[in-house]
C-alpha cells in the first residue's frame, strides 16, 4: 500500500536526523550535520534491500517515490538557503570561496560537454 511507501520514508527520515543530530553533537556543533543525507541514503538502501527480497510491492514504491519526488527539491531548496545565509554571516572568506567554487564549476562546463562525444571530425551517421 502506499501508506507503507510513506512510512517508510518518515521512518528514514527520522533515522537520519538522529544521526545528523548525533554526529552534530560529537563534533561539537550545534545542529544537524548531514540528516537528510544520511536519510536519503538510508532509503535508497532499505528500497534496494526491500526490492531485492520481493518485499516491495508496486504501490508501496508508488508511495516512495511520490514524496521522495517532493521531498528531494523542497530539502535541497531549504539546505541552499541554509548555505547562503552561512556563507552571507560568515565573512569575506566563506563568500570568496563560494565564488570561486562557482565560477571553477562554470569554467568546466564546456570541458565536461564534450565527454561522449564523438573524437573524429566528422559526425557519425546514425
Amino acid at each position: 500500500m502506499t501508506i507503507y511507501g510513506v512510512a517508510i520514508l518518515a521512518a528514514c527520515f527520522l533515522a537520519g536526523k538522529v544521526t545528523g543530530t548525533l554526529l552534530g553533537s560529537l563534533l561539537g556543533i550545534d545542529g544537524d550535520v548531514g540528516g537528510v543525507g544520511f536519510a536519503m541514503l538510508l532509503l535508497i538502501l532499505v528500497n534496494g534491500y526491500l526490492s531485492r527480497r520481493g518485499m516491495m510491492d508496486e504501490p508501496t514504491a508508488g508511495g516512495i517515490r511520490f514524496w521522495s519526488a517532493m521531498y528531494i527539491p523542497i530539502i535541497v531548496a531549504m539546505a541552499s538557503v541554509q548555505n547562503a545565509t552561512a556563507a552571507l554571516s560568515g565573512g569575506w572568506l566563506a563568500l570568496a570561496a563560494g565564488l570561486l567554487a562557482t565560477l571553477a564549476a562554470l569554467l568546466l562546463v564546456p570541458l565536461l560537454s564534450r565527454i561522449g562525444r564523438p573524437t573524429g571530425g566528422q559526425p557519425s551517421e546514425t
